[in-house]
């Protein structure tokens, strides 16, 4: 048996027509539906980039303990259990965060992997006299104008490069057997830095400044309709260059006939928001639906169902126990992700309830028709702790200070008895308090543009939070933050 995943970066479901968009051309989306069972309520775990990853390595939940950061020394990781079980995994990804002091622990659990360098401010092509950049933003901007020098056409495009990888990868190893592919692309994260060829397919009209890469914060005044429209236009050709790439997959697929005997999942990290609720991208605000609920097929060829919808409760931390189960080796005790078996051949429930969220933001928990944002009691958002063997950010390592003040914490449920180093935490979103807690109804307000008034709903998904967060051994201060302790929560939503 085979596994081929492509994960892209921020791809947001309101963008592919499988999810009912009617303007973005994106044919071999449309195809990929027709050979897959498509999932209409799979939620984000946690975010943004690299805690993703760690719950597609762990099968659990990484934002109530920490924070971006690297695979632990206590994690299962579905990569490298697959090949400490025979079963071969590679990886070939643009991701450049995997490089990252908060990313380096990843790549080396499978058991080959494959970088492509130069994108977004990955430190790549070395220039010392500044370039001439139209917009300056800091040393990512100024990295990734230098890096598109030499990624200026299709061909020298990571995503191209990347696929590149991942077909040399299925021409040399697809008639042999018991092997995991993971292919990951960063787009269409931004910048959206793209092809003329994909441009041309979305004309408008622009006479504006350089605008590929919109900070990740609110719409701002001088931030015209036109630009926004500009940005949209670019994230769209962006997207049809990712049906594009994945074009490449699926035919490979037919001609060696791969279906068979080979698992196909197609997924994405977390969508993206380009003006939705008048901010750009996916770091601050709330993550309403446009963010959240994200795009997933599945192909299982034991079952062979395709062309159908999955309206299930899913979540991304499900991916790695569905994989290790395809591939007939058991599931350790600590991922609490859902084996999908039964769910992609006959839609069968795997939860009630799941929760969401970034390290230090709302925790959110949902039961597929309403979603309740749980904010921080207060502006301090504490208390606030990371837990970690790994004591690195996400371009650096902790602080002295940080490492001066921590302290040994005992063991959690999932750290196999290590204790963890404790320290103080900061939060990834740092204005939550400000949005208050929050309740939709997802049912007759998809992209969460209303909040409504419905306490039973309230509590009752407050119920679901609580469970969930314990199951998941979330420390005491968790509840404390979000006024969720015992005392508060007696008798009071």
């Amino acid at each position: 048996m085979k596994t081929i995943m492509v994960v892209f970066d921020s791809l947001a479901k309101n963008f592919l027509p499988p999810y009912g968009n009617d303007w973005v051309k994106a044919p071999n989306f449309q195809r990929l539906t027709e050979r897959s069972v498509t999932f209409d309520k799979c939620f984000v775990g946690s975010m943004p980039c690299m805690p993703a990853r760690r719950d597609l390595h762990t099968g659990r939940l990484n934002f109530l303990h920490r924070s971006w950061g690297p695979i632990e020394p206590f994690d299962d990781s579905m990569p490298e259990i697959l090949k400490n079980n025979g079963v071969y995994s590679h990886l070939v990804s643009d991701h450049y965060h995997y490089w990252e002091d908060g990313g380096a622990t990843y790549h080396n659990r499978y058991s080959s992997w494959e970088c492509i360098r130069g994108q977004e401010g990955d430190k790549w092509k070395a220039e010392v006299a500044e370039p001439s950049i139209p917009v300056y933003a800091g040393e990512s901007y100024r990295q990734d104008w230098i890096n598109r020098k030499y990624t200026n056409t299709e061909a020298t495009s990571t995503q191209a490069r990347t696929f590149d990888k991942a077909e040399e990868f299925l021409r040399t190893n697809h008639c042999e057997d018991n092997w995991f592919l993971q292919v990951e692309c960063f787009d269409p994260h931004p910048p959206f830095f793209v092809p003329e060829k994909y441009q041309n397919l979305y004309p408008h009209k622009y006479d504006g400044p350089h605008f590929d890469w919109p900070c990740y914060d609110k719409v701002k005044e001088n931030e015209t309709p036109e630009m926004i429209e500009h940005c949209r236009m670019l994230y769209a050709a962006l997207v049809s260059m990712c049906d594009h790439s994945l074009g490449r997959i699926l035919d490979f697929m037919d001609e060696q006939k791969m279906w068979e005997d080979t698992m196909l999942i197609v997924t994405t990290d977390h969508g993206f928001m380009l003006g939705e609720h008048n901010w750009w991208a996916f770091c601050r605000p709330p993550f309403w639906a446009d963010v959240s609920v994200k795009p997933l097929h599945i192909w299982d060829p034991r079952c062979q169902r395709m062309g159908e919808r999955c309206n299930e409760l899913v979540q991304t931390h499900d991916i790695p126990s569905t994989i290790l189960e395809f591939f007939n080796i058991p599931v350790p005790k600590d991922m609490q992700g859902k084996v999908l078996r039964d769910t992609i051949a006959k839609n069968k429930a795997v939860r009630e309830a799941c929760i969401f969220g970034v390290f230090g933001g709302h925790v959110n928990c949902s039961d597929g028709r309403y979603v309740y944002m749980r904010a921080p009691v207060s502006e301090a958002n504490a208390p606030l702790y990371n837990y970690t063997l790994m004591p690195t950010h996400m371009k650096g390592f902790f602080t002295g200070e940080e490492l001066r003040t921590a302290e040994l914490a005992s063991p959690f449920e999932f750290t196999k008895d290590s204790k963890v180093l404790k320290t103080k935490g900061k939060a990834f979103m740092a204005n939550a308090h400000s949005f208050g807690n929050l309740l939709y109804d997802l049912d007759n307000d998809p992209f969460q543009v209303n909040p409504i008034d419905n306490p039973a709903e309230q509590a009752r998904l407050i119920c679901h939070m609580r469970r969930i967060m314990h199951e998941n051994d979330a420390p005491e201060e968790q509840y404390a933050r979000l006024g969720l302790t015992e005392q508060k929560f007696e008798g009071q939503v």
